[in-house]
């Protein structure tokens, strides 16, 4: 679906990273770039905290290898000295935290952003998604396979939609107009600092109401690789969730390819990934400035790691419904008590 206004070549794309991720995020630009290349122009902004010099020069690299303009470094708000308090991580880095600030960080003029997460593979050119009708709405996103028992967490109503944040195309001039940031400073000061699921609880706090949910194809995540359609429903239990041809055309043709942590599965720059496409990354991988970097070593705690081992002894059908309960339930309960004012 067209966008309201003149569909348009030039997009404004943003990632956020810190140096341990930098790698991820250039793969992630090769597969942008590789996919994208009928997109008149691409700008590239990255909300930095702290890559290397040496990384900095690779994706320079990549940049120059499609002929696409070089990325704009942007330093990286720290959330916790921004607003004076100790903030909880929960997931992922604080530089995840960074695209709260988008508003105030990017230039004034721009009206439109996708914001990516550096886990993703672009599959297909995102002319079609930046060019997306978002009905009004403040932001574009992947409705998330959540059960209502998260919601109360971070203040939604049962019914109220949530989002996954790795996938966003944002109306800079509406969030501004909602004074977004604002709002989720405050939301993080209202909690203590101390939020479920980190900056993306805040995101889905403020934005529910104002979520155009988009196709799974341009976000499938790996909960879709991982699972049968029946099986996902059964293990997340989600509030009014995709058909199961949106998801299966979203497995079979993603536009997007989202590398979410997973409990059956691991991600593919680190070794032993069973993803349907992992080497679809590490095909990427190659064409990068990195391809002779090593895998990662799986670093998972020893409690997840023999987790993993008695889920896999289990058969599947009883360990998905004890993983269900775990996940749908006891979790949500955990972080009632974990985050409790």
């Amino acid at each position: 679906m067209p966008n309201s206004q003149k569909e348009t070549n030039i997009a404004h794309v943003v990632y956020a990273t810190d140096d341990k991720f930098a790698e991820i995020l250039g793969v992630s630009l090769v597969s942008l770039f590789e996919n994208s290349m009928d997109m008149e122009e691409i700008v590239v902004y990255i909300l930095e905290s702290g890559i290397s010099d040496k990384n900095k020069k690779r994706m320079y690299e990549v940049c120059e290898n499609y002929n696409r303009h070089r990325p704009i470094f942007i330093q990286a708000k720290n959330i916790s000295k921004e607003l004076k308090m100790d903030v909880n991580i929960d997931r992922g880095s604080f530089s995840q935290y960074a695209r709260l600030f988008i508003s105030s960080d990017l230039p004034e003029y721009i009206e439109r952003v996708l914001y990516m997460d550096c886990d993703i593979i672009v599959n297909k050119s995102i002319k079609e998604l930046w060019n997306l009708d978002m009905d009004g709405c403040t932001i574009a996103a992947l409705k998330d396979a959540f059960s209502k028992e998260y919601r109360r967490n971070i203040d939604l109503e049962k019914n109220d939609v949530m989002f996954n944040s790795g996938v966003m195309l944002i109306d800079l001039k509406k969030w501004k107009m909602a004074n977004v940031e604002g709002k989720l400073l405050k939301f993080i000061e209202k909690k203590g600092g101390k939020i479920q699921q980190g900056d993306q609880g805040a995101l889905n706090s403020v934005l529910s109401k104002s979520t155009y949910c988009f196709e799974p194809r341009f976000n499938s995540v790996t909960i879709f690789y991982d699972f049968a359609y029946e099986e996902m429903l059964t293990y997340r239990k989600p509030v009014s969730f995709y058909t199961k041809k949106e998801v299966e055309l979203a497995v079979e043709q993603p536009n997007i390819i989202h590398y979410t942590t997973s409990i059956f599965s691991k991600r593919p720059w680190i070794k032993g990934c069973n993803h349907r496409y992992a080497n679809r990354w590490l095909e990427y991988k190659e064409k990068s400035p990195w391809r002779n970097e090593p895998l990662w070593e799986d670093n998972s705690s020893l409690w997840k790691k023999n987790l993993m081992k008695i889920v896999n002894k289990l058969p599947r059908k009883i360990a998905i419904l004890i993983a269900g309960i775990m996940q749908a339930y006891v979790r949500p309960l955990i972080n009632t008590i974990k985050y409790r004012r």
